[in-house]
């Protein structure tokens, strides 16, 4: 029980690590987006605002992305490998 307890926080740590490096990764790529799409439309707001108000707009989304892509997917999977083995 306690081998299983030390694999499950292994691989939530993992998986922890792997949500982070994800999250900087697409945050930094709508950023560069939301830059070029004002370069493009030229917006009365200032830059640094519609960048900010656009990131604020895709932090749920990209939260729930990632939620489900990094924890719910790969954990489901292991369970139903475990179950399937077992």
């Amino acid at each position: 029980m306690i081998v299983l307890l030390r694999l499950v926080l292994m691989i939530a740590v993992g998986l922890t690590v792997i949500a982070v490096c994800l999250w900087f990764w697409y945050r930094a790529g709508e950023r560069d987006r939301l830059e070029a799409e004002w370069e493009r439309t030229r917006p009365p707001l200032p830059q640094h605002r519609y960048v900010q108000n656009g990131l604020d707009d895709y932090k749920p989304r990209l939260m729930r992305r990632l939620i489900w892509g990094v924890y719910v997917a790969p954990l489901s999977l292991l369970a139903l490998l475990v179950w399937t083995f077992n």
